[in-house]
């Protein structure tokens, strides 16, 4: 079992026991160790395994038994039968905006409520408005939210992907019989969202790999499996389809399965005006037409080299200019992972994140990361516990006083995701954010205004010298909650005037700025910062997704400030004021 896998355990278990109204420590503790295993630096479902969790903060005897048991079993008695008193459609009103425990505990307990169904038809009724706590205007919440899952139930955030695709990769690479195993389709193409996960491996013994493959743990339910492909449910409901294919074949599947249609459909006319044809399989001649010999291909460099182009990185592929930057030499050479030297905007328990400044500081250290901007939130995030004047400059001194143990091979920066309030004016004064090393500006409330007023309001708080950044510049949480209406090339153009940063938020709920958006800004001069927006340990390392999208969009390493070293940073930093 996953880390990911054990936390939402006992997560999950927590918000059960607080629906049968349990001892709220108890409730806590299954909270706070949901947060250590998701947090915790080590491979703590080995150390789980091995027995050796004794000493981790956090984890109790009883939390030790259970973790155990999860990683040497894969399951979970005590949740299993806890889970057992509820319906298991239960769980689909924790994904519906603005639903906490203590709503869906009300709504299950008092008018039996135990599904999305049941949700939609009391707010229809009128029943649910009846309860406390609830009214109309919450109904109507509630039933734009339900809408909105409707509309995007078919689809999963990369996150919630990621291990499962990675994990099968592993199993499938791992096969005696398998030479090559490929992720395909619109995960390999950096999407923020997917509907399945399509994998393609090349072997000479098809039917044992398949026949193989829906045994694997991962497997739900085999949707169909035939001698050369099959289809699965795993478990947490994503479609898996994997297609074998001969060693020959693979740099042809590779190709056609990644997509998108739009750039296939270029390729094969390329193929045409050659005199070839192009398919999943191979280049054929086509009869009656002159055509070149047709080259020899072991790798998809070697199909696009046939086609006259330069290799389109897979991220690349939506027929939006790449087939004209590699006919000329124009693609860019994308940003890596490891071109990061730092990040910013993230939160300590100070706000409301999962860990201490220091342990922060040394997770980055530990990821071979220079410097670490840290943001809690201000002070009109209450609902994040935002720092006030007083605890800011608190932190700020605290931030300098670790600084000096570093002696300048780390650096911690100084910073505060300032709220955007609903006339653009920013939640500190100046004088206060001229303390700071910088400051992210972020909308956190009022999304519901009018397109021209949203974009005034954030035009306005970046034209203030102070602001060296913009935090996630649509407010959207992917596959649960809509942008907000903004004009981002006016959002753009105003960043480019005022030499203010955007943010590519790197956590897979926002992904935002999306990736569509930053060929403009690119071409406007506004620099990116690919920010985790970490509220643990655990979080910063989602700049991986981050990286993904701004590849999507384009970016190199010169797009991106955090890629600067800590010397230049920090010339950065005080260009504007600071």
């Amino acid at each position: 079992m996953t880390r990911e896998a054990a936390a939402q355990i006992l997560e999950r278990i927590a918000l059960l026991m607080e629906l049968k109204g349990e001892n709220p420590f108890k409730i806590r503790a299954y909270k706070m160790g949901a947060e250590v295993v998701e947090s915790y630096a080590g491979d703590i479902m080995q150390l789980a395994a091995d027995n050796k969790l004794a000493g981790i903060k956090g984890i109790g005897d009883a939390l030790r038994d259970k973790l155990h048991e999860m990683a040497v079993t894969g399951r979970l008695e005590f949740y299993e039968n806890l889970r057992a008193e509820f319906p298991e459609t239960l769980f689909e009103l924790f994904e519906v905006q603005g639903l906490g425990p203590k709503k869906i505990a009300a709504l299950y307990s008092e008018i039996g409520v135990g599904s999305i169904a049941d949700l939609k038809h009391a707010c229809e009724t009128g029943v649910a408005a009846k309860l406390s706590g609830f009214g109309e205007k919450t109904v109507v919440k509630i039933l734009e939210s339900i809408a909105f899952r409707e509309q995007h139930a078919s689809e999963f955030r990369v996150d919630q992907v990621y291990g499962l695709a990675q994990s099968i990769l592993a199993a499938l690479r791992d096969h005696a019989d398998v030479s090559r195993a490929e992720v395909c389709g619109s995960f390999r193409r950096g999407k923020e969202v997917v509907h399945d996960l399509d994998f393609l491996c090349a072997t000479k013994h098809p039917e044992t790999v398949i026949a193989d493959f829906v045994k694997l743990p991962f497997v739900e339910k085999v949707i169909a499996q035939g001698g050369t492909k099959a289809s699965i449910y795993a478990a947490n409901g994503v479609q898996c389809d994997l297609r074998a294919v001969a060693s020959k074949e693979f740099p042809f599947a590779l190709n056609y399965f990644t997509g998108s249609k739009e750039h296939n459909v270029v390729m094969r006319q390329r193929a045409l005006d050659q005199g070839w044809s192009l398919n999943e399989y191979a280049f054929t001649a086509v009869e009656g037409k002159d055509s070149r010999p047709i080259p020899v291909v072991h790798d998809e460099a070697d199909l696009y080299r046939a086609l006259s182009l330069d290799f389109i990185e897979p991220e690349l592929r939506e027929n939006a200019g790449e087939f004209e930057a590699a006919e000329h030499g124009g693609l860019p050479h994308l940003i890596q992972l490891e071109n990061l030297r730092g990040v910013f905007h993230n939160h300590t328990t100070a706000s409301d994140g999962k860990a201490t400044l220091r342990e922060m500081a040394e997770a980055a250290r530990e990821l071979g990361l220079q410097y670490l901007g840290i943001a809690d939130h201000s002070k009109s995030s209450f609902q994040a516990n935002g720092l006030n004047e007083k605890r800011l400059r608190d932190q700020i001194a605290e931030i300098r006083e670790l600084n000096e143990e570093f002696e300048g091979h780390f650096r911690v920066f100084a910073g505060s995701e300032v709220d955007i309030l609903k006339d653009g004016s920013l939640d500190f004064d100046d004088e206060l954010m001229s303390e700071l090393d910088y400051v992210v500006a972020s909308v956190h409330n009022v999304f519901n205004l009018p397109e021209a007023e949203m974009t005034q309001r954030i035009i306005r708080a970046i034209e203030n010298p102070h602001v060296t950044m913009l935090g996630h510049v649509t407010g959207r949480l992917l596959l649960q909650r809509p942008a907000y209406a903004v004009n981002i090339p006016a959002i753009i153009d105003a960043a480019a005037e005022t030499g203010t940063i955007i943010e590519l938020n790197a956590s897979a709920w926002r992904l935002d700025m999306d990736w569509r958006w930053w060929r403009l800004a690119k071409e406007k001069g506004v620099k990116c910062s690919i920010n985790p927006d970490a509220h643990s340990t655990r979080g910063l390392e989602d700049v991986l997704f981050g990286v993904r999208s701004a590849r999507k969009g384009w970016l190199t390493r010169r797009d991106v400030v955090n890629c600067l070293p800590l010397g230049e940073i920090e010339k950065v930093l005080v260009k504007r004021g600071r």
